[in-house]
């Protein structure tokens, strides 16, 4: 008589003479995966079956409105690690809003001063009405007596006063 593997457990079995095909054994932890299987690859082949899946769920959950509720409050350890893993997934689809991965974000430390902006010509932008710019720090790098080289300070830049309002 033939012996095979199957494919759920890894134990030898003999399969039925009716079955030729048959790649799980009679366990019933394995059948269980062998339907679950089954039942995965037919919601993703099938829409008709597809759509009768997810009406007969919508008709059980109407009428079983605190299930989830219940089963919260029977499990505490399920809730915790449900909202821990609800914390992780909102903190990934923020960070997946960004344009680009070196975007700035709020956790960048960005030292406050005055800049100057000026226009970096560079063919190589994304899209039309980006801008491309180089900023030049104002406020370091100051040269006594104002040569050539001297680097505006911010009180230059702004007025003695201070700023506007």
């Amino acid at each position: 008589m033939e012996c095979r593997r199957c494919a759920a457990c890894g134990r030898a079995f003999q399969p039925r003479a009716q079955v030729r095909q048959q790649r799980y054994c009679g366990a019933a932890a394995c059948q269980r995966e062998r339907r679950r299987g089954w039942q995965k690859r037919k919601r993703l082949e099938d829409e008709d079956y597809r759509s009768n899946q997810a009406r007969a769920q919508r008709s059980w959950a109407s009428g079983h409105g605190d299930y989830w509720r219940a089963y919260r409050a029977a499990h505490p350890g399920y809730a915790d690690r449900n909202r821990a893993a609800q914390r992780r997934r909102d903190g990934a689809r923020r960070v997946a809003r960004l344009a680009k991965m070196d975007a700035s974000t709020a956790d960048l430390d960005v030292p406050s001063g005055t800049y100057l902006l000026s226009p970096a010509v560079d063919g190589g932008l994304a899209k039309m009405d980006a801008l491309t710019v180089k900023i030049t720090v104002l406020s370091r790098g100051y040269v006594d007596g104002g040569g050539v080289g001297a680097i505006l300070q911010r009180e230059d830049a702004i007025g003695a006063r201070g700023p506007p309002g």
